[in-house]
């Protein structure tokens, strides 16, 4: 969605509130208002409960790698900068097989350091549905392309670059292992596929194994 009405900037965040769906297992999300103006408090103030990998975040290396960099050491100057949006027509999994034409012209252009996925997850809002155990992910041969491939940040417009219940651990350890950034929970439904300029920065969490972000672009002709 557009920042405001006459902005060029797309906001990529899905927005916080108590439909969000989460991964299994992982705290849900709570928005509680503990002080009211409308109740004859000073000021509103709220609580907000939260697990780390809600909604748009941002993967610490230390997620799934013992030792690796937390969420507070992470580079910011590759936060911000040319972002490449690929488009996926697979409505199962991002294959190698799929993207590898792309990236190779995208490396050949010097646009590799920074590439987001979008696929089918996109076609909905789904960050207003329940948790879609079938969402597209990451095939292990396409995650270790774009390991291979010198990619530093990638992003996907869902909760996890793995499949549940499959391969959620082979991706990570792949992407995170070769010092790959993250962006998960993207929302992507009016990006066309092209190249943005984008900034992406998570919250400064000391020794967090992710951060909730506020993701934006803008494209960009080149």
């Amino acid at each position: 969605m557009k920042l405001t009405h006459d902005s060029p900037w797309l906001d990529f965040t899905a927005p916080l509130s108590d439909r969000l769906p989460v991964w299994p297992d992982n705290p849900e999300f709570s928005h509680e208002r503990k002080q009211c103006l409308e109740h004859g408090d000073d000021a509103n103030v709220s609580r907000l409960a939260t697990g780390t990998h809600t909604g748009t975040h941002i993967d610490g290396l230390n997620h799934f790698i013992q030792g690796g960099l937390a969420i507070d050491e992470m580079p910011l100057d590759l936060m911000v900068g040319h972002c490449l949006i690929i488009e996926v027509a697979d409505p199962k999994q991002i294959t190698a097989r799929e993207i590898a034409p792309q990236l190779r012209k995208a490396t050949n252009e010097g646009l590799s350091r920074r590439v987001f996925f979008k696929t089918a997850n996109s076609r909905r809002p789904w960050y207003r549905e329940k948790f879609d155990e079938s969402a597209v992910h990451f095939s292990v041969d396409a995650a270790r392309l774009l390991a291979d491939s010198g990619v530093e940040l990638v992003g996907l417009d869902y909760l996890s670059v793995g499949g549940f219940g499959g391969n959620v651990v082979e991706v990570h350890h792949t992407f995170l292992g070769a010092g790959m950034w993250c962006v998960e929970g993207l929302w992507l439904g009016e990006a066309e596929p092209g190249t943005y300029e984008v900034a992406c920065l998570p919250i400064r969490l000391e020794g967090g194994d992710a951060g909730l972000a506020r993701v934006i672009g803008r494209k960009v002709e080149r």
